[in-house]
């Protein structure tokens, strides 16, 4: 098990967490090892840019929302490179990045799963 799944296990179980990605494929909204925040999701507040924690076809990332299909309750993510990791279910998005080195992500707070605390600034 990665990073990212054992980061995906604890926000499905209701956790806020903090780790650090490595990578590229968010630049440069998330740079390779910034501290990043994520907080368990409400899917039904999803938006197109969020960036989420979600399982796409066996593989977890931390990546873009990029489509919904709210009548089929599933959404599109990709990296913010333009790569298409592809559909999953709004169930398998776990969570949502509510901070990348103690910044807010503006509109990710009102997104958080009822009940699950947000780390204080």
């Amino acid at each position: 098990m990665g990073l990212l799944d054992s980061m995906a296990t604890r926000v499905a179980g209701g956790a806020t967490v903090e780790f650090r990605p490595s990578g590229t494929s968010m630049a440069p909204l998330i740079h390779s090892r910034q501290l990043v925040s994520v907080a368990p999701v409400d899917p039904a507040k999803l938006e197109i840019g969020d960036i989420v924690l979600a399982r796409v076809a066996g593989t977890t990332y931390l990546h873009l929302v990029s489509a919904l299909d709210r009548a089929r309750g599933r959404v599109q993510i990709s990296n913010n490179r333009g790569r298409v990791n592809g559909w999953t279910a709004a169930a398998r998005v776990y969570g949502i990045c509510v901070a990348v080195d103690g910044r807010r992500c503006a509109s990710a707070t009102s997104k958080v799963r009822t009940g699950c605390a947000v780390p204080a600034e």
